[in-house]
């Protein structure tokens, strides 16, 4: 028991004497029926105390950082140890222009590099397709080939700076590009180190880039999850991501349950397609989530997120190793919390956010633009958000100890309340048969939608509050600078890939691609094929083609 029975019936004893208090107080303010609630819509109680976590057992339930079961962290000197990565979203135009970007972030102090895709890129689309026109650069950058890639990294130590990419149905080729690059570079795979997202589940689920069905998509992610702990030790083959499903409405509880659960359905594909050993793989497993804007309810969630994984790799799954039981994750602040109304109001809520997840112990964090409601950042955007998080690390004081929420009472019963509600979730899809079975019934899918009416509604009732959209209402328009792509992009974007087209060797290309098709059907390991293919000029939209061919394209189901 965390607090001795003297302790408890002292508590109790005082706290009835409050609670007397305030009902006298608030019998004559009428204030009884008020409710309080996070933005997820759980209850909070007026007060909390030792009798709401007098059941928690200190080496089992909480413990000290870096041991079992890694509630207050998985390094043993947290961010004292060292400070996050600071890792900001960039992505824009051509590989170019990213490049610069990237060059000025590392000069500003960045410490990793992220990457966003333009939408034909992240569905799998070269820039010429007639289904890409009109988006080359939009929302990302634009990548067809190796020829971009080479441009998209020059200058980068690729041995020296990590690299998140955030590519879906198309992973296996644009990471293949990445290990050419590093190769032609005269960098072993070994060296290099960075994250693809690669979670083909959530996108069912919420962010609905797709491609293949549910099945092969998870093969494909099978296949990357063996090659790079066979070959490329340093990489993460997956950011298992929840951000996304909470971007698309979930409540916390919906983010950190489904989350959870497609990892374990990704675990179990590995150990059942491949033979790998639990302890082989799973160190370098990673997560993703979304840091919203209820400051307590995101802490407990990331909390509870260590102490649900370390529990199943350790007693569902067997791993041996500690570094299996480690949830390691990154963190982006909320886009679907920032407004267009009021735009520097989001200053305040990305520092809010972000300062959540650093108590939350994220090893690697991306605090959004204010500009991101309206346009992709710019570069004043950015350098606010970029020097956020170096407030946060160097000034605030926060990671001067370590998990200092550690024995709150609110903190540990939150934390308590939303793992008891995750592994609810997670034994209901079990009981489907996992969450690919679940997927193909559209429970996650339902759940989400109806949270995110249930949101929506409570705004625009105004029982929820976002400043300048349901109060503090004006009508004053605030100017801010915003960064537009222009349609020379595509153009110039589309002149060198024909180029490319016309210099290639084709007879390689044709082999190329008849490698993979027949490496998919063969149920073989499709990265040594893509990255033969990508080196021979293969487009990105090539490979993608031929998964489409052998493995048929997903049509998202209407569901109500």
């Amino acid at each position: 028991m965390y607090f001795a029975k003297e302790m408890l019936e002292q508590s109790s004893t005082l706290r009835k004497k409050w609670e007397d208090e305030v009902k006298r107080g608030l019998e004559k303010r009428a204030e009884l029926k008020e409710r309080f609630s996070t933005v997820s819509d759980l209850e909070i109680n007026r007060l909390y105390g030792p009798e709401d976590i007098k059941d928690m057992d200190f080496e089992k339930d909480i413990s000290y950082p870096g041991q079992f079961p890694y509630l207050r962290g998985n390094q043993v000197t947290g961010h004292r140890g060292r400070l996050w990565t600071f890792r900001m979203f960039s992505g824009f135009g051509t590989a170019k222009d990213t490049n610069e970007r990237w060059h000025q972030l590392l000069k500003a102090g960045q410490t990793g590099l992220s990457t966003a895709f333009d939408f034909p890129t992240l569905m799998g689309y070269d820039t010429d397709d007639p289904k890409a026109r009109g988006e080359c650069g939009k929302c990302g950058v634009a990548i067809d080939t190796l020829e971009d890639f080479m441009q998209l990294v020059e200058g980068i130590p690729m041995d020296q700076i990590t690299t998140s990419m955030t590519i879906n149905p198309p992973a296996t080729a644009l990471w293949a590009m990445y290990c050419a690059a590093a190769e032609i570079k005269g960098i072993p795979l070994s060296k290099i180190g960075g994250t693809i997202q690669n979670d083909m589940l959530k996108e069912f689920i919420a962010q609905k880039t797709l491609m293949c069905p549910p099945k092969p998509s998870v093969k494909l992610i099978s296949d990357t999850v063996e090659f790079g702990t066979k070959h490329v030790p340093r990489w993460n083959t997956i950011s298992i991501s929840g951000y996304h499903i909470r971007e698309a409405g979930s409540t916390a509880v919906q983010e950190l349950a489904f989350t959870l659960r497609d990892g374990m359905e990704y675990v179990e594909d590995v150990l059942e397609r491949k033979g790998l050993d639990i302890d082989e793989f799973a160190p370098r497993l990673s997560f993703f989530f979304n840091a919203h804007i209820d400051f307590f309810e995101e802490i407990a969630k990331m909390r509870a997120a260590r102490r649900i994984w370390a529990k199943a790799m350790r007693d569902r799954y067997k791993a041996k190793d500690e570094r299996s039981w480690w949830m390691r994750f990154h963190t982006q602040t909320a886009g679907c919390s920032l407004t267009a109304q009021q735009p520097y109001n989001n200053v305040v809520r990305t520092a809010t956010e972000a300062l959540s997840a650093v108590l939350g112990g994220t090893q690697s964090l991306h605090t959004n633009s204010l500009d991101e409601v309206w346009c992709l950042p710019s570069d004043f955007a950015v350098d606010i958000a970029l020097k956020t998080q170096q407030v946060i690390a160097e000034e605030t004081g926060v990671t001067n100890t370590i998990d200092p929420l550690a024995g709150s009472y609110y903190v540990e019963a939150l934390t308590n309340q939303m793992e008891e509600e995750a592994w609810d979730y997670i034994h209901r899809i079990d009981d489907m048969g996992g969450m690919v079975a679940a997927i193909e019934k559209g429970f996650p899918q339902m759940e989400i939608a109806d949270a995110a009416y249930k949101f929506q509604h409570q705004i625009d009732s105004a029982e929820k509050i976002m400043i300048g959209v349901n109060k503090y209402v004006t009508d004053e328009v605030q100017e801010i600078p915003l960064l537009e792509i222009e349609d020379r992009v595509e153009t110039e974007q589309i002149e060198r890939l024909n180029a490319l087209r016309r210099k290639r060797d084709s007879k390689a290309v044709k082999r190329c691609l008849d490698d993979l098709k027949n490496a998919c059907k063969k149920e073989e390991n499709v990265m040594p094929f893509c990255i033969e293919a990508v080196k021979n000029l293969v487009s990105m939209q090539e490979i993608c083609d031929v998964y489409r061919e052998v493995y048929g394209e997903f049509q998202d189901p209407a569901m109500y």
